[in-house]
């Protein structure tokens, strides 16, 4: 036990265009144009309202070398322009681009999924030790030649693993794991540090908000065991659009701040890009309001022998139960309750009277910034002494705003839930907001967690340059027609780069296949390829029938 300081992991400083991250350096926000990378008129003009609206990066698909090579043409006009924020090119599936972006733009996002392994076939192949590491002496063949030339050009590097896009080969080995999506990002880190190439940002991201917390604080421990300080970039991959997308991201990247880790955010809406970044600034505003409200009270550590990367649910009387919305006048009768104002009560006296009565259910209550560490530090030491009593956690928000509450409450929850060691949540705002909206955005942000399904989940990808089809309408299309179906998981995605893989934990996808084309998909399964968009829509409707999960609305 000792006394709480909230502090950000330290990581070396990377620089990206004048504007360095990591480091002393204030965590950045970043967004990505949807914009076609050839339309250089289109892609200016929505750098600017990003830039606008407060983005500090701004990344552009780069799928072939003809748009790597017109990033160069798209910077010039911002330059020109008097806009100097720095331009960083994605790429997937294709080196040449990597290469012919590096002299273009400040930073080159690859992917090690695809910039080395072939594209996922999803195929199971077998590789001796003699043939894996042959196959990483291949990546740093591969990789060095790009390293030399980002040098040259003082371009940084992000190495950016998404769930969706793990290759084959690292599939082999380590299955569609957190440990095989640390393990991809590992491989290439090293042969950065075997050839003195620091100026490196990670990413490692995932649409499913519990196994991307958990990938990425792995990624910590496994780079900390060698020694590594290389900053982090945070996102939740197809967090959707409105208060889900919202609500998805906060709990995503707000759990992962709160432990202080990450240097950079992006928010992915299937909105304007502009819409992220207030979305990203409220977030680090609260996380900022936590950071200087925490101080000065004693932290109870985890108990010995969990795993701090992917807790387990916290062992209760409750164990087993779906943990759900809870009012307090909700209690069973049977069970008796003991509240706890975590900011004013002595906890040892409370502690002791919990122990006495071990049927009890446990309220904990606080209205203060730094609510969710106390919580955390209290049910911490309810687990020292083997407590087991059902924990609800009852926050109160003192604030008309409704997206300051909803971004505020799933990062407090989230981290909690995420932790492993509440049974129930309640979210109270006196005078503000009434009972209904509360209890939705508890079942929302219980969604967001996995821990409890109360309606369709999407699995939606922002958009970009890749993407053919208008997304933000169809999306909103497809939710009109199944938004009924409660717990079906969908996914709307723009491309194949990553949507087969990332929509993998999908009942049902729908998928950019070319101009006016889209493959549906049954699971992993694609079923339908390459349909005209226009009949896409009513074909969904009829797989999801002939798959037995429709209910008439």
């Amino acid at each position: 036990m000792s006394k709480f300081n909230y502090n950000r992991r330290k990581t070396h400083e990377v620089n990206i265009g004048g504007i360095p991250l990591g480091g002393d350096n204030p965590i950045r926000v970043q967004s990505m144009t949807s914009t076609s990378t050839m339309d250089t008129e289109g892609s200016v003009a929505q750098i600017k309202r990003i830039v606008d609206a407060g983005g500090e990066y701004v990344r552009l698909t780069a799928q072939g070398v003809r748009e790597a090579e017109n990033l160069g043409e798209i910077s010039a006009r911002l330059r020109a322009d008097g806009v100097t924020t720095p331009l960083v090119a994605d790429i997937h599936f294709n080196p040449r681009a990597a290469f012919a972006a590096a002299s273009r733009v400040e930073k080159v996002r690859i992917n090690p999924g695809n910039f080395v392994d072939p594209g996922r076939m999803f195929k199971k192949i077998e590789y001796t030790d003699e043939e894996y590491a042959a196959e990483l002496q291949r990546i740093e063949t591969a990789l060095v030649p790009f390293l030399d030339l980002c040098r040259e050009h003082s371009t940084a590097i992000r190495i950016g693993v998404n769930h969706g896009s793990l290759s084959d080969r690292i599939m082999s080995r380590y299955g569609d794991t957190p440990a095989g999506m640390v393990e991809s990002a590992m491989e290439f880190l090293r042969v950065c540090r075997k050839h003195d190439f620091g100026n490196v940002v990670i990413s490692i991201k995932a649409s499913n908000v519990a196994v991307m917390v958990e990938t990425v604080r792995r990624m910590v421990v496994a780079m900390d065991a060698e020694d590594m300080h290389f900053p982090l970039h945070l996102g939740v991959t197809e967090a959707g659009d409105g208060e889900d997308g919202r609500i998805k991201s906060a709990v995503g990247i707000g759990s992962l701040l709160m432990d202080g880790i990450g240097d950079t955010i992006r928010v992915s809406l299937s909105e304007e890009p502009e819409c992220e970044i207030p979305v990203a600034r409220a977030i680090l505003a609260h996380i900022d309001e936590v950071a200087g409200a925490a101080g000065g009270f004693e932290f109870h550590d985890c108990p010995a022998g969990v795993d701090a990367c992917a807790p387990s649910r916290r062992r209760s009387a409750w164990n087993g139960k779906v943990t759900q919305v809870v009012g307090l006048d909700e209690l069973p009768e049977a069970e008796s309750s003991l509240t706890v104002d975590i900011e004013k009560a002595d906890w040892n006296e409370a502690l002791d009277r919990i122990a006495a009565d071990g049927n009890a259910v446990v309220v904990l209550e606080a209205h203060e910034a730094d609510r969710a560490l106390r919580a955390k530090s209290f049910v911490n030491a309810m687990s020292q002494r083997r407590l087991e009593n059902p924990v609800i956690v009852s926050f109160s928000y003192d604030t008309p705003d409704a997206d300051a509450l909803t971004i505020a409450a799933s990062v407090d929850f989230g981290y909690l839930l995420l932790s492993g060691i509440a049974d129930g949540i309640s979210i109270n705002s006196p005078g503000h907001f009434d009972r209904g909206f509360l209890n939705r955005l508890s079942l929302n942000i219980l969604q967001a967690t996995r821990l409890h399904m109360s309606k369709t989940e999407y699995i939606s990808c922002p958009g970009c340059g890749r993407t053919l089809y208008d997304l933000q309408s169809t999306l909103r299309d497809i939710k009109a027609a199944t938004s009924h179906l409660k717990g079906l998981k969908i996914g709307v995605m723009g491309c194949i780069v990553n949507g087969p893989g990332e929509m993998a934990d999908a009942d049902y996808g729908y998928v950019g296949a070319g101009v006016g084309r889209v493959s549906l998909y049954k699971g992993k399964e694609c079923v339908e390829k390459n349909i005209p968009a226009t009949d896409a829509i009513p074909r969904l409707i009829a797989l999801i029938k002939a798959g037995g999960d429709w209910v008439e609305p």
